[in-house]
């Protein structure tokens, strides 16, 4: 499964995680940030 599937994934769902849980806004927010700002760190690596 490449990035190209992981991103809508994981959009999804913290979409559904924030409907669900609105007070978590902010942890989905910096971990997805966080995720992708390592995947591009490790993609440029290689």
């Amino acid at each position: 499964m490449g990035i190209m599937m992981i991103s809508p994934l994981l959009s999804l769902l913290a979409g559904v995680a924030i409907l669900v849980w609105p007070r978590l806004l902010n942890y989905i927010v910096a971990f997805y940030l966080i995720f992708f700002g390592l995947l591009g760190f490790v993609a440029q690596m290689q």
